[in-house]
This record gives C-alpha cells, sequence and structure tokens, in this order.
C-alpha cells in the first residue's frame, strides 16, 4: 500500500515505520495519523515481529502540526476543534503502539518535542541518536501535556523531575534522558538506524508472543495491587505454555542448541 506521510519498509521479519514530513519536521496530522494505524494494520497482517519507529530528515517529531489545527478549528469556528478529532486519532495510534502484541522501538533523530516526544515514550524502547533532543514542549503555548505523557513520563522520570519537566518544556539531551532512565540507550548519530534494527531484529528471533504478553502485563502493572498482577502473570503464564515457542524452548534448552521460535 502506498502512504504519503508515511514510509513503510521490510527488513525481513522487521517493519521500518517512518514518519516522513521532513519539510515540517514531521509533525503529526490527521492523515498522520490515519496512516500509521493503516501501516500498523498491515505489519500485522504481513507477519512482522518487530517494529522499529523513526522519522525522516533532522527529526523525529516536532509534535503536533499547529498549523493544520488551527485550519480546522477556523472552519468549524470552535476552538475545541483545534484538538478534537486529532487527539482523538493520535491517541489511538498511542493505544496501538501499547495494545499490538510485537516490540516497538523508537529510533530517536533530531528533536522528539511535544506529542512527538509522548510518542516515542510510548514505544516499548527507544534508542537515541545523541544529537536527540526531548521536551514536553506544551506549556510554551500554554497547553498541558497530551499524547499520554502525563502517565508515561512519571513512570520512568518519577514524580517530581516529570512535573518540572512538563511545567518548564525544558530541553532534555540524549544523554540526560538516558540518565534519568527516559529512553534505554543513546548511539552516535551515524548508527542510530542500524543499532535499532539490530536491535528489532534480535527482537523479532525472539518468542513474540511472549513479549506481547510482556507488554501487557507492564500496562497492567500501573494500576494493578500486587495480588491482581499475580493473577494476571498466572494467567499469562498458563498461555504461554500453550504456545510453540515453550515448547522449543524447552527442547532447545534440553538439547543444548539455540531456539528457533516462530512467535507462536
Amino acid at each position: 500500500m502506498s502512504y504519503e506521510t508515511i514510509q513503510l519498509e521490510w527488513r525481513g521479519a522487521v517493519a521500518l515505520l517512518t514518519l516522513n514530513r521532513p519539510q515540517f519536521l514531521n509533525a503529526l496530522t490527521t492523515q498522520v495519523a490515519d496512516e500509521f494505524q493503516t501501516a500498523v494494520q498491515e505489519i500485522r497482517e504481513g507477519g512482522a515481529r518487530a517494529v522499529v519507529l523513526t522519522g525522516a530528515g533532522r527529526a523525529f517529531c516536532a509534535g503536533g502540526d499547529l498549523r493544520e489545527m488551527q485550519r480546522m478549528a477556523t472552519q468549524e469556528g470552535k476552538v475545541e476543534a483545534f484538538f478534537d478529532e486529532p487527539l482523538r486519532l493520535l491517541n489511538e495510534c498511542i493505544l496501538l503502539i501499547r495494545r499490538t502484541p510485537l516490540p516497538f522501538i523508537a529510533a530517536v533523530n533530531g528533536a522528539a518535542s511535544g506529542g512527538g516526544c509522548n510518542l516515542a515514550l510510548a514505544c516499548d524502547l527507544v534508542i537515541a541518536g545523541e544529537g536527540a533532543r526531548f521536551n514536553q514542549a506544551f506549556i510554551k503555548i500554554g497547553l498541558i501535556p497530551d499524547c499520554g505523557g502525563s502517565f508515561i513520563l512519571p513512570r520512568l522520570v518519577g514524580w517530581k523531575r516529570a512535573a518540572e519537566l512538563m511545567m518548564t518544556g525544558e530541553v532534555v539531551t540524549a544523554a540526560a534522558a538516558l540518565e534519568m532512565g527516559m529512553i534505554n540507550a543513546v548511539v552516535p548519530d551515524e548508527e542510530l538506524l542500524a543499532r535499532a534494527l539490530a536491535m528489532a531484529e534480535q527482537l523479532a528471533q525472539a518468542p513474540t508472543a511472549a513479549i506481547g504478553r510482556i507488554k501487557e502485563l507492564l500496562e497492567a502493572s500501573a494500576t494493578n495491587n500486587y495480588e491482581a498482577q499475580l493473577e494476571l502473570e498466572r494467567k499469562a503464564q498458563i498461555q504461554s505454555g500453550l504456545t510453540k515457542d515453550f515448547k522449543e524452548g524447552v527442547a532447545a534448552f534440553i538439547e543444548k542448541r539455540p531456539p528457533k521460535f516462530v512467535g507462536e
């Protein structure tokens, strides 16, 4: 399928999904959100076992496209339109990343601002180039974080640090983001995509059905109590024990050979 605002490439079992509006620093629009959702469906139907998300050009994503949002508000004659439909669609993209049972790796090149920052943080792993920058830019124009920022950021860096980042809009370097636990790794800019794809390939060879369940468990742990989480683990473990990958893993262990997982 052809897309205008994103690019989808296949690297074996890895899908490379690129935000492709470099002239606008890959700012998010309703079209981007629509195409993103269609692409993830294509990725699942195509049998991908891992996804790398990155941006074309010199930025990962500058956040929401304010010009498009302003046009929508003007056309409908109400300020609510500035946010309503765009945020609904973007929220669906965030939930799609979290609920798709495949590992998503963000390869952050350049700026990841506002909604773009939170799009990256929604991914399971985040690898940044040395020149990457992160910020909760919303406060700069009198807004509050969206695209899940108020949920994920305090869970990554702690309540007080998250409050500071959201209230000041401070720009965080890749090195600082790594130090505070916001991201997983920092690599030289010229190695970013190769390193992200290598990680994705490693995960694609893993028992990805189990990775999908790990995502479910992590998501539930944000609101579950200890007892409820233990019960959820028990049920997920039973499901995992019924898979081909569990049988293969045990057989490989006994036979002292590398396992060949199929993601089922």
